[in-house]
């Protein structure tokens, strides 16, 4: 996975709001939730949920899709997996190689 992607995507998750966001999404499932519907459940104001999407949306974690008058938001599950494979995939590589053994990226 492209590293300047994965930090785009972990960076959109930076935000406490943001997070909250993408939690609700998810637990949303496929069908998603309309902007309003988003707006209800996090009490976040209109103007500052729309930046919030427009961040989300920008790292690949949410996708939008216009029915008729609404917006429909969904978490990107596949993008999310992706992330959490990508930072997962390192998981104790350096297990046993001591406290003060060379690391990875020990140089």
């Amino acid at each position: 996975m492209d590293p300047s992607v994965t930090a785009q995507g972990f960076a959109a998750m930076g935000s406490e709001a943001r997070l909250e966001v993408l939690r609700v999404l998810v637990r949303a499932g496929e069908a998603g939730l309309s902007v309003g519907e988003i707006r209800d459940r996090t009490g976040i104001a209109a103007s500052t949920l729309a930046h919030h999407l427009k961040f989300l949306t920008a790292a690949d974690v949410v996708t939008q899709e216009k029915l008729g008058r609404s917006t429909i938001c969904r978490a990107d599950f596949k993008h999310l997996e992706r992330l959490a494979g990508f930072i997962l995939s390192e998981c104790c590589k350096d297990e046993g190689l001591g406290r003060f053994g060379k690391v990875a990226n020990d140089g």
